[in-house]
C-alpha cells in the first residue's frame, strides 16, 4: 500500500533512502530531520539511525506492488542524490521507477552537481520527473 502523503502536490510518498545531512542554509528548518527524530522516537524500525542516511533496501520494490497510477514523492525524508547514497543503489531505485511506468516518480535534490554529474550513468524513463531545489537566485 502507497503511503498517502498531505502534500498537496504529491499523492504518495516513497523513501527507499531516509536521512540526510545539512547542505545550505535553506536545509536549516528541514521537516525531514524532525519527523525523522519523531519516528526514531517512537521506536519506527526504518528510522532507529534516525536522520544518518541509511539505505532501506526493503523498500525498493514497494512502488512495483501499487497497481493504482499515483504521483510519487521519492524520498520526502532524505536527497537521492546525497553523496553517502552510492551509484549502484541509485541505479536500482531509477530501475524499480522504470519499471512501474505507470507512476509519475517526483524526485528532488539540492545536490545539482551531484546530479549533473551521476546523470549520464542513469536510465531515464519519462515518468521520471526531475527538480533540483533552490534557495536563491544567485
Amino acid at each position: 500500500m502507497a503511503q498517502r502523503s498531505a502534500i498537496e502536490w504529491t499523492e504518495s510518498t516513497w523513501n527507499p533512502v531516509t536521512g540526510c545531512t545539512k547542505v545550505s542554509p535553506g536545509c536549516k528548518h528541514c521537516y525531514a530531520e524532525r519527523m525523522a527524530e519523531r519516528l526514531q522516537a517512537m521506536g519506527q524500525a526504518n528510522y532507529v539511525n534516525g536522520f544518518e542516511v541509511t539505505l532501506q533496501p526493503q523498500l525498493l520494490e514497494l512502488p512495483l506492488g501499487w497497481r493504482k497510477p499515483q504521483t510519487v514523492f521519492v524520498n520526502s525524508m532524505s536527497d537521492l542524490f546525497h553523496e553517502d547514497v552510492p551509484l549502484e543503489y541509485i541505479r536500482r531505485v531509477f530501475d524499480v521507477m522504470k519499471r512501474a511506468h505507470w507512476h509519475r516518480f517526483q524526485v528532488l535534490t539540492k545536490r545539482a552537481e551531484r546530479l549533473a554529474e551521476l546523470s549520464p550513468a542513469l536510465e531515464w524513463a519519462p515518468n521520471i520527473w526531475m527538480g533540483v531545489s533552490i534557495e536563491t537566485d544567485k
